[in-house]
C-alpha cells in the first residue's frame, strides 16, 4: 500500500523536474538570436556619445555634419541621428570581427528631407556597395535588412548607419534604432539584397602586373638600361673637358 500511495507523488515530482528543465534549457536553444552589435539598442552612453559607436564623415566639419545620440526615454528605444547639412557621407560606425557564415544586418530607419538624387539612409558594411535598401524623402519608421556571407577564416568589417554613400554624397537627416547583426543558417528564399564579402573584396583587389619572375626581369632590364645610359652620357660629358686640356 505504501508503494502504491507514493507512486503518484513520484510521478508529480518527475513532471515538475521535467518542466523545470524544459524552462531552463529552452531559451538556450530557441531563444532570440544573439545580437553581435555592441549596444545595438543605443541604451548606454554619456554626453551625446553612445558606447561602442564612433562617427565619421567625408566632410567632417560642424557646418556639414551633425550627429546625436538620443537615449531611451518614456519607454521608447534609443536612437542615433545623422544630419548631413551639406552633401556628405555621414555615419555612425562600429568595427566587428566575424567568423565564417551568413549574417543578417538590420535596423529601423526614419528620414527627414533626404534628397532623392543620391544614396539615401541605410545600414551598410563599409565595402563597395554593401548596403540595405535605401530610405529617402521624409518617412516613418521602416525596417531594412541585408544578408552578408563571410567565407574563409572570417573577416573584419565596419558596420555603418549612414546617410549618403561613396561618391554619392547626400543631404538630409536620418534616425536609426534597434540595430542588429545576427548569424543565420542562410538567407530566406528570394531574400534581397545578399552579398558575398569574399567575392566583393576579390573584385576590388588591385590586379597584379605580372608573375614574380617577369617583375624581376623587368627590374633587371631597367637597371641595365640605366647603367648603359650612364656610361654613354658619362663619356660624352667628359669630351669637352679632355678637349680643353689639349
Amino acid at each position: 500500500m505504501i508503494g502504491l500511495s507514493h507512486s503518484p507523488l513520484r510521478l508529480s515530482v518527475r513532471l515538475i523536474c521535467a518542466s523545470f528543465l524544459f524552462l531552463v534549457l529552452t531559451p538556450r536553444h530557441v531563444g532570440a538570436a544573439q545580437n553581435l552589435l555592441q549596444n545595438g539598442n543605443f541604451a548606454k552612453g554619456s554626453e551625446d556619445q553612445p558606447d561602442e559607436w564612433r562617427t565619421e564623415a567625408w566632410i567632417n566639419k560642424p557646418d556639414a555634419f551633425i550627429c546625436h545620440w538620443h537615449p531611451p526615454q518614456n519607454g521608447n528605444p534609443g536612437e542615433l541621428e545623422v544630419n548631413n547639412l551639406q552633401a556628405n557621407d555621414g555615419r555612425w560606425m562600429q568595427p566587428l570581427s566575424l567568423g565564417p557564415g551568413w549574417y543578417q544586418l538590420s535596423a529601423d530607419i526614419r528620414t527627414e528631407n533626404v534628397s532623392t538624387k543620391e544614396d539615401g539612409a541605410s545600414i551598410s558594411i563599409m565595402e563597395d556597395g554593401i548596403m540595405s535598401p535605401e530610405i529617402r524623402g521624409t518617412t516613418g519608421w521602416q525596417r531594412v535588412s541585408l544578408y552578408l556571407k563571410v567565407s574563409g577564416k572570417g573577416a573584419d568589417v565596419d558596420v555603418a548607419l549612414r546617410v549618403g554613400g561613396f561618391a554619392s554624397l547626400n543631404t538630409g537627416r536620418a534616425f536609426f534604432r534597434n540595430a542588429t547583426l545576427v548569424a543565420v543558417d542562410a538567407p530566406p528564399a528570394n531574400a534581397a539584397p545578399t552579398f558575398d564579402l569574399a567575392s566583393i573584396r576579390k573584385e576590388a583587389a588591385p590586379v597584379p602586373l605580372g608573375k614574380h619572375w617577369s617583375m624581376v626581369l623587368t627590374f633587371a632590364a631597367l637597371i641595365a638600361i640605366a647603367c648603359l645610359g650612364w656610361f654613354l652620357y658619362g663619356d660624352v660629358a667628359d669630351v669637352p673637358e679632355r678637349t680643353s686640356k689639349r
